[in-house]
């Protein structure tokens, strides 16, 4: 399974994942040119791709879900309530394959299976997804809201997890967001911070996860060196840790 994280964080989202020669797009949160220059750099033509799945309806993972429908000739999954407030929040223009799934469900893909997750976060029936190929399970867990009931032991059933980590909640505190900001964040409905995304993977270390890679880190409120270095704190060297960028795109290690 081969996974590029293509951008990460409140500025846009959008990761790629092939496996068993199914190709898919996870939310579409930065240009239809840059994922094209993104993936070609790595020699994946983003043409035809098999699905683009959108988490929810924050315009920094759905914005240019209709530009990548036309451009790519990608069908769009999505719940309805998910594209029906996407399309109040941003101009999605023409999309005229939608194939809508609910929250919950599993999504088949022949040899892959995408589960979809319920998660708690502010965006509307939002959900996280894991990519199932039959041998090799990767999650990818971001805006999650809080670590709610069941997520720390999802995440011991994965080989692989791009995981939120915020925010670090002294940066936070100290930083520039006005307060109803800085509460909407902590809020049940908002991010997972640094301590929360160690915390779940300390209770999944020494099973069957392979590597982390750290997503969604805040710019205003977090540091990838300081991401790692709360990580590393809590789980010492346990497991290979990677930050997926919020300006380039990088790949993990294939699982």
């Amino acid at each position: 399974m081969r996974v590029i994280s293509l951008q990460s964080g409140s500025n846009g989202n959008c990761i790629f994942v092939q496996a068993r020669g199914v190709r898919l797009l996870f939310d579409a949160g930065i240009s239809g040119v840059q994922a094209q220059e993104r993936l070609g750099a790595f020699s994946v033509d983003p043409a035809g791709m098999d699905g683009l799945l959108i988490s929810h309806d924050h315009s920094d993972h759905v914005r240019c879900a209709g530009i990548f429908h036309r451009k790519f000739q990608v069908p769009v999954y999505a719940t309805n309530r998910t594209l029906l407030a996407a399309r109040r929040r941003s101009r999605l223009g023409l999309i005229d394959d939608v194939r809508c799934f609910r929250s919950g469900e599993s999504i088949d893909f022949g040899e892959v299976v995408v589960e979809t997750i319920p998660t708690p976060h502010d965006g509307v029936d939002g959900v996280g997804f894991v990519v199932d190929d039959g041998c090799h399970r990767l999650g990818i867990l971001t805006d999650l809201g809080h670590v709610f009931a069941g997520l720390a032991e999802l995440l011991q059933t994965l080989d692989a997890v791009l995981l939120e980590s915020n925010y670090d909640p002294r940066m936070l505190a100290d930083g520039p967001y006005p307060e109803f900001l800085k509460q909407r964040i902590l809020s049940p409905q908002g991010h997972l911070s640094n301590c929360e995304s160690a915390g779940l993977l300390n209770r999944a270390v020494g099973g069957r996860l392979k590597w982390a890679c750290l997503a969604h880190l805040s710019e205003q409120n977090n540091d990838p060196d300081v991401a790692l270095a709360t990580h590393r704190g809590i789980i010492a060297d346990s497991l290979p840790l990677y930050v997926a960028s919020r300006h380039h795109a990088i790949e993990v290690p294939e699982i």
